[in-house]
């Protein structure tokens, strides 16, 4: 996602250095793995949501009204035989940039869930809380049920907006594909309940329904991105990659963070507290500030 052209500080280490391997690591550490040394996959059906796994609606700056979106049986009709012909990061109908002409950034921040994926990066989150940044947590079904007071207090505060991150934090495909060892979901049905699963839990959770959705790896084909726009959300990717999943140490997080130009999706983590994410960004913040690039909402259409 590097852009040519683009200037960084002599001393911050390109993110090249680090291995597709070290990168893997960290995102499959955010899913179930297989104890004989698979893919990471999760075959066990999503879970279904008890009363009690999510926390009272709260104010959330997001849809009050919306279309009710189809139901399982008229998705599956629908794309039932649908052959993918694209798959990565920017299928087509995924967002990358802010709406055109837009004058600040949005910064973005992935909490997985799972086995390795359940952590807290506090600092992180209380950073922004003291300096008083806009930004938007892309949140897991499974780190919300192991953090639903944590959950509760970022739907409910005005600076943070909420996004959906799946069910089981897999990448989205009606084929099984794979991305990072990660094998995504494999059928039109499977899609719908890593979306929706996740979505109903975050309605409890907001009050509101949640606009925006992020798969687990951010990868996904384009019959899966037609299925989430059917389903009345937003596939959100990103333009810079701040944090390498949470594998960058804090001055490489700094360097793509304040690279950071009008209109950049940054991702990030919040959910791995031994990351450089905190620190990085940290210092990344008074130099968007300085450069007039105010951190906002996604506000996509």
């Amino acid at each position: 996602m590097e852009r040519q052209g683009e200037e960084r500080p002599a001393h911050v280490m390109s993110r090249r250095l680090f291995t597709f391997a070290t990168v893997a690591a960290a995102l499959s550490g955010c899913t179930d793995a297989d104890p004989r040394g698979g893919s990471g996959t999760n075959t066990a059906p999503p879970p279904r949501i008890p009363a009690s796994s999510t926390p009272g609606a709260v104010p959330q700056m997001t849809r009050t009204h919306a279309p009710t979106p189809p139901g399982k049986d008229s998705i599956v009709a629908a794309f039932k035989g649908r052959i993918p012909r694209q798959w990565g990061l920017e299928a087509p109908g995924t967002v990358n940039k802010l709406s055109a002409g837009s004058r600040g950034i949005a910064l973005t921040f992935d909490c997985c869930g799972g086995p390795g994926g359940n952590g807290v990066d506090q600092e992180l989150i209380d950073t922004l809380r003291r300096t008083r940044t806009r930004a938007t947590f892309f949140l897991n079904f499974r780190w919300i049920q192991a953090h639903p007071k944590l959950a509760r207090s970022l739907a409910g505060n005005p600076l943070f907006e909420i996004g959906n991150h799946g069910t089981r934090h897999v990448p989205l495909s009606v084929t099984g594909r794979s991305a990072y060892g990660i094998r995504g979901t494999a059928s039109p049905a499977e899609v719908y309940d890593e979306v929706m699963v996740n979505q109903q839990a975050l309605r409890r959770l907001t009050g509101a329904p949640t606009r925006y959705f992020r798969p687990g790896t951010a990868y996904l084909d384009d019959v899966s991105v037609a299925i989430v726009r059917r389903l009345g959300l937003i596939p959100v990717s990103f333009s810079i990659n701040g944090d390498g999943g949470a594998t960058y140490p804090a001055p490489v997080v700094y360097g793509e963070v304040a690279a950071a130009k009008p209109g950049d999706i940054i991702i990030a983590h919040a959910n791995q507290a031994q990351g450089g994410t905190a620190a990085g960004v940290a210092r990344a913040l008074p130099v968007l500030k300085a450069a007039g690039l105010k951190p906002g909402w996604l506000n996509l259409v």
